[in-house]
């Protein structure tokens, strides 16, 4: 047991930061407005979950304009894909062992 919870992150133990990474990994990516409408965050909180999933190297964003507005859009990195498959892999251990 000790060793599948050494593969749990703490960077994915926040409800918001899961759902960030569950939709990044599973899209090519999403830009700030689509991640707060699908998790129903207000800008802030967003915003201080992506900060601290980028720090980690987790994921990445390309700011770009769409006609005069500015649009920020995140991905996974190869890094996050890996450590959020083995995060899930390890919960998944978990549940299958009871």
């Amino acid at each position: 047991m000790k060793e599948v919870l050494k593969d749990l992150d703490k960077a994915f133990e926040n409800r918001v930061r899961l759902g960030i990474m569950s939709a990044l990994v599973v899209n090519e990516g999403m830009d700030f407005n689509a991640l707060k409408e699908l998790l129903d965050v207000t800008d802030g909180n967003l915003a201080s979950h992506l900060k601290s999933l980028e720090n980690s190297q987790y994921i990445g964003y390309k700011k770009e304009f769409l006609g005069r507005k500015p649009n920020t859009f995140y991905h996974a990195t190869t890094m996050g894909i890996e450590a959020f498959k083995k995060h899930i892999k390890a919960i998944e251990q978990l549940l299958s062992t009871h």
